[in-house]
């Protein structure tokens, strides 16, 4: 394929049932964005600078609370930690040799969840100089459609309710966990999953806004040693 082709497939490609889910998410957002007493513009601007939905979620949570501009931006910080694995797999599979420093922060920036699982399914399957234009087309239709739903959610508020909104937010990270077990594959990374699982609920009752980084870190480090220890007896 030629870039432009590869750019058309990535626009082909996007839509799919985790895109389908995303746009319910984010018509979540937009009504929760309304629910705080926030703009519209404010909603498309954060889903836009922000684009993950956690971030997107927490920032929105520290404004409408007259959060300080510092606090918002360390709340943001540590939810969106958790991308940075995705990102130190995922960039040496993306870029090609000339990519220049700049354009490697503009294709970060989009690494989100359901952008991540296609690129890790379809860009090593593509020569190396169509993964780039792949990668946009598939960001483009998606980043485009989701900015469309944050208006469409933000406009149906008064109809949807905080609980209905709630429950679309939450599609996201159940469809994320649904396709790690899919993909997943060794026994250590399933572990690892259930690990996280497992320990999420009980470190937020103690040490709220801390549940992603701890029962991640522990629950990946633990499913690491088990299974270097299995390999080991194997």
């Amino acid at each position: 394929m030629s870039r432009r082709a590869a750019f058309l497939e990535g626009m082909r490609r996007a839509p799919s049932t985790g895109a389908v889910v995303l746009i319910c998410s984010f018509v979540g957002y937009g009504a929760l964005v309304h629910e705080a007493g926030l703009s519209v513009v404010q909603a498309v601007a954060v889903a836009l600078f922000v684009w993950a939905l956690p971030g997107q979620v927490v920032l929105v949570t520290e404004m409408a609370a007259g959060a300080p501009l510092w606090s918002a931006a360390i709340s943001v910080t540590l939810t969106s930690v958790r991308l940075m694995p995705l990102v130190v797999v995922l960039m040496p599979i993306v870029r090609g040799e000339r990519t220049g420093k700049l354009h490697q922060i503009l294709l970060v920036h989009f690494c989100a969840i359901t952008i991540w699982i296609e690129s890790m399914q379809r860009l090593p399957r593509l020569p190396r100089a169509e993964r780039i234009p792949y990668y946009w087309g598939f960001c483009f239709v998606l980043v485009s459609t989701n900015l469309v739903a944050t208006v469409v959610g933000f406009q149906l508020a008064a109809t949807l309710g905080l609980v209905l909104a709630a429950g679309l937010l939450f599609l996201t990270p159940l469809y994320f966990v649904l396709s790690i077990l899919r993909t997943s594959s060794s026994a250590a990374d399933r572990l690892a999953l259930w690990f996280g699982l497992a320990m999420g609920p009980p470190v937020f009752l103690v040490l709220p806004g801390f549940e992603l980084v701890l029962s991640g870190l522990v629950g990946g480090v633990a499913a690491y040693l088990i299974g270097r220890m299995r390999r080991r007896r194997a």
